[in-house]
């Protein structure tokens, strides 16, 4: 399976002890705690809120009604074009989120909401990026075309390159890198995976970096293959079990990716 969050906005917060607080509690999957930071009284406050809000049902599979409710507020909330192409874009990430943990099925849903927010966020726009990889999601996950998937990611790779926007590149070169290895790419994979984990890493995002790892010991021998696996197990367990779906991926623990090919 593949995931996302949103978009790395906020991760270099500055001087903002607010956004300094709020990412430190996000990247340490913490995203309620961070969520009651932010008091929905702007639209600003509220999409981010929300986006924090799914961002915890992709990793948890849990906080759907919660979530639901903060989508809400954002959409009333949003008046310009930037704004209710923003809140289109994480309803079509909720609805995705629950389509891929079989909640329920709103892969029309999803679609729908991401078609608006392509209407509302012109190209070359900053969200623009965003929409763009949750759109190569759609297309890899729920449509199952990962040509169509691996030009949205590039796209998206782009756009997040030129908006300065780490987070969201280390979810690009991660994507593009777990379609090069299922096409038996395994240097390409190697280097997508590394770059997504070092990226993790400089940033801090720690509940993104064991499921960086775990991607990255696939393309390994052993014993570097087993040391990354553990370490993942470490972080995945520091945090509590999450994200939950990461469990499986551990679990199953297959044999390297250059082993089986040597």
């Amino acid at each position: 399976m593949a995931y996302t969050a949103m978009s790395g906005n906020g991760t270099t917060a500055g001087d903002d002890p607010l956004q300094t607080a709020v990412w430190r509690l996000r990247s340490r999957a913490c995203w309620s705690d961070a969520a009651a930071l932010l008091q929905p009284v702007t639209a600003q406050a509220a999409l981010q809120r929300a986006a924090l809000l799914v961002e915890r049902c992709l990793y948890t599979e849990q906080g759907w009604e919660e979530a639901e409710d903060a989508l809400r507020t954002a959409e009333a909330l949003a008046h310009s074009d930037d704004e209710r192409g923003a809140a289109a874009c994480e309803r079509g990430q909720l609805a995705y989120a629950a389509t891929l943990h079989s909640v329920r099925d709103r892969a029309d849903e999803a679609r729908a909401a991401l078609g608006r927010a392509a209407a509302l966020i012109p190209p070359g726009a900053p969200a623009r990026a965003l929409l763009d990889f949750r759109r190569g999601l759609l297309a890899e996950n729920l449509a199952r075309s990962p040509q169509a998937a691996r030009a949205a990611y590039r796209r998206a790779h782009a756009g997040a390159t030129a908006a300065a926007d780490p987070l969201l590149l280390s979810f690009t070169w991660r994507h593009l890198a777990g379609l090069a290895l299922r096409d038996g790419e395994l240097a390409e994979a190697r280097h997508g995976f590394a770059e997504s984990l070092r990226i993790r890493e400089e940033l801090g995002y720690l509940v993104g970096t064991a499921p960086a790892l775990a991607s990255l010991a696939d393309t390994e021998t052993e014993p570097e293959a087993s040391r990354l696996r553990e370490e993942a197990r470490r972080l995945f367990r520091l945090l509590g079990g999450v994200p939950t779906w990461l469990a499986r991926q551990l679990a199953a623990a297959p044999p390297a990716a250059g082993a089986a090919t040597a």
